[in-house]
C-alpha cells in the first residue's frame, strides 16, 4: 500500500471515528466504577470545576448513563415531572438519538426499557415503553429544568431522586429512590490543562478502532468505508513503519482539524448576525463533519425539535469576543427565542467551559427570575469582564479577561426558530 494513501485514509478514519471513540471511552470509564451499568445523576447544575463535558448546560440538572446492551437490557425510571420541562436524550454509539422520551413528546411517567439491537428476550408486564438501540453501546442523558430560586432547587430534589437506571433483571414495578445529594463523585480522567477531559488519544486510536468497527455496524452505504478502514488496519499490523505514520497522521488531525472544531464557525451553518446554528443535531446520518464538530465542541446535542443551538465567537462586526471589551445583546420586545420550553444565553470561556465568577452566573434567560426589562419591553443582556453597574447587574454575564463565546439554547423551540425566520440579535460592542 502506498504510504501516502494510508496516511490520508488514516486522517479521515481519525476524524470519522473520533465521536465513536469518545463515546466508548466514556462508557469504559463508567464501567470501571461501582454501579456500572447504571446511571449517575446530579442534584444541581454543573459548576466551573467540572470538566467532564464541554458546553455544560447551566439551566438543567442532568445525569448520564452509558450502557452495553449486548446481553442485558436497562430500565430507565421516569418520574412525574408535572409542568417542568424534561427530556431523556437516548444516544447510540454514533452519538445519534434513537428514541423520543420527554415532555415535548407527551411521554408518560413510568419505566422504559432500553434493549440492544439483537436482544430477543421477554419484556415483563409493567414496562411503559421499549426503545431499541441500533448499537449495543448506548447512552441515556436525563435533563430537567430548574430555575434560579432556592424554592425550585428544593422542589426538584424529590423528583431527581426518582430518576434511575438499572438492569432489567432488577425490575419489580416499584419506584426506586436514590438520594443523589449523597451520591459519591464518580472518578474519571483528569483534564489536561484547562480544557475538557480528554478521552481520545491519537497514540491508541488505531488499536481501539477494530473493536469499534466490530461493535458499531455500518450504516447503509458505509460497508465500503468500513472495508477500507479494515484494510489499512490489517496492513499496519504487518508494517510497523506504516502504523507509526498513521499515528503521526492522527496527531496531526488532532492538532489541526479537531482543534478548529472548537471554533463555532465550523459547527452548523450561518444563522445571521454573526451566529451559527446547529445542523442535523443528534441525527447525523453521514454528516460526519457536524457529527465530529459537535462531539468535539459540545457533546450530546438534542434533536432539532427538542433543542436548537446558536453560537458565536464573534461580535456583530466579526471581531473575536474578548473580556477586554464589553458588549450588549438586546432582544427586541417580543423577539426573545419563541419556545414552548425555555431559552437561555450562556457564556463559555475559550475551552467551552464555565468562567468562574463571584456571581456564580453562567447563563441568563427563562430560569432567571430577577431580569429587568427596558421601558419598551425589550431585554438587554450585558456581557463583559466589567460590571455594567448596579442598575444593570441583574442582566450581566461576567466574562473572562481573554476570549470567550456565547451560546443560545432554545428548548422545545417554536416554528420561527425551526424554520429559520427567527434570528439571534447582534452582539454589539460598547464603545
Amino acid at each position: 500500500m502506498h504510504p501516502e494513501y494510508a496516511r490520508n485514509l488514516a486522517s479521515f478514519a481519525y476524524v470519522w471515528g473520533w465521536p465513536l471513540a469518545d463515546m466508548d471511552n466514556r462508557r469504559a470509564a463508567l464501567a470501571r466504577t461501582p454501579g456500572a451499568g447504571r446511571l449517575a445523576m446530579r442534584d444541581a447544575p454543573v459548576t466551573p470545576h467540572q470538566t467532564a463535558g464541554a458546553c455544560p448546560d447551566p439551566d438543567l440538572v442532568h445525569g448520564a448513563g452509558l450502557f452495553s446492551l449486548g446481553e442485558t437490557p436497562v430500565v430507565l425510571q421516569v418520574p412525574d415531572f408535572g409542568d417542568r420541562y424534561w427530556v431523556y436524550g437516548l444516544y447510540d454509539g454514533r452519538t445519534e438519538q434513537f428514541g423520543r422520551l420527554g415532555r415535548a413528546y407527551g411521554s408518560r411517567p413510568g419505566f422504559y426499557a432500553l434493549i440492544g439491537p439483537n436482544w430477543e428476550g421477554q419484556i415483563p408486564a409493567g414496562i411503559t415503553g421499549v426503545f431499541r438501540s441500533p448499537t449495543e453501546m448506548a447512552s441515556a442523558v436525563p435533563r430537567a429544568f430548574m430555575n434560579d430560586t432556592d424554592e425550585d432547587r428544593a422542589a426538584i430534589q424529590p423528583i431527581l431522586n426518582l430518576i434511575s437506571a438499572y438492569p432489567l433483571s432488577e425490575f419489580d414495578g416499584t419506584l426506586k429512590i436514590v438520594d443523589w445529594s449523597r451520591a459519591p463523585t464518580l472518578p474519571g480522567p483528569a483534564p489536561e490543562g484547562e480544557g475538557e477531559t480528554k478521552r481520545v488519544d491519537p497514540e491508541t486510536f488505531f488499536d481501539r478502532l477494530p473493536d469499534l468497527l466490530d461493535r458499531i455496524p455500518p450504516l447503509l452505504g458505509e460497508e465500503a468505508l468500513y472495508a477500507q478502514f479494515r484494510l489499512i488496519l490489517a496492513v499496519a499490523e504487518r508494517d510497523p513503519q506504516l502504523k507509526a505514520a498513521m499515528v503521526e497522521q492522527a496527531h496531526e488531525a488532532e492538532a489541526t482539524t479537531l482543534k478548529r472544531f472548537l471554533e463555532w464557525r465550523h459547527n452548523g451553518h450561518p444563522a445571521g448576525n454573526g451566529w451559527n446554528r446547529s445542523t442535523n443535531n443528534a441525527r447525523w446520518g453521514i454528516d460526519y463533519f457536524n457529527r465530529t464538530g459537535t462531539a468535539r465542541s459540545n457533546m450530546f446535542d438534542n434533536r432539532p425539535e427538542e433543542t436548537q443551538y446558536f453560537y458565536t465567537d464573534l461580535d456583530g462586526d466579526g471581531r473575536p469576543l474578548t473580556g477586554a471589551r464589553n458588549y450588549v445583546v438586546t432582544f427586541a420586545a417580543g423577539q426573545e427565542p419563541p419556545v414552548k420550553g425555555f431559552w437561555s444565553l450562556t457564556l463559555y470561556n475559550r475551552h467551552h467551559l464555565f468562567h468562574p465568577n463571584p456571581l456564580a452566573r453562567y447563563s441568563l434567560g427563562t430560569r432567571n427570575t430577577s431580569l429587568k426589562r427596558n421601558a419598551d419591553g425589550s431585554l438587554t443582556l450585558y456581557v463583559g469582564a466589567d460590571s455594567p453597574g448596579p442598575e444593570h447587574e441583574s442582566n450581566w454575564l461576567p466574562a473572562p479577561d481573554d476570549g470567550f463565546s456565547l451560546y443560545i439554547r432554545a428548548y422545545w423551540a417554536g416554528a420561527a426558530v425551526l424554520d429559520g425566520s427567527w434570528r439571534p440579535p447582534e452582539v454589539l460592542r460598547i464603545p
